[in-house]
């Protein structure tokens, strides 16, 4: 039987893919880790992607809504970084459900660093 807080999660864990369901987003997502810690100016984002400035705002907002990134003021500028503990929690829900309880996918399968 699901609690309440465990379908509140699960619902959270969902809204979190939905906004990474975009190829723009995916790749945002992406080109943020790939500059962890530090992260990256909008300007930075938009330039490397080839994304709009107006259309990198509404994605940058929806990702910044579902918690999957951060936001600092820098003057005239803002900063985004991944957020790392809500992508970890992400993560270690799908590796708890795949590849501990049932077995569905074996842990040493999965192949996340080249």
């Amino acid at each position: 039987m699901t609690t309440k807080l465990e379908t509140t999660r699960i619902t959270r864990f969902a809204d979190m893919f939905s906004a990474m369901g975009n190829d723009a987003r995916l790749r945002i997502m992406q080109f943020l880790l790939s500059a962890h810690p530090d992260g990256l100016v909008v300007g930075e984002i938009g330039e490397e992607l080839d994304i709009p400035n107006s259309t990198l705002s509404h994605h940058l907002e929806k990702l910044k809504n579902e918690d999957l990134v951060k936001v600092q003021r820098e003057g005239t500028f803002l900063r985004y970084t991944a957020n790392t503990e809500a992508l970890t929690e992400l993560l270690g829900f799908l590796y708890a459900e795949c590849c501990t309880r049932n077995k569905a996918v074996k842990p040493q399968t999965i192949t996340c660093c080249k």
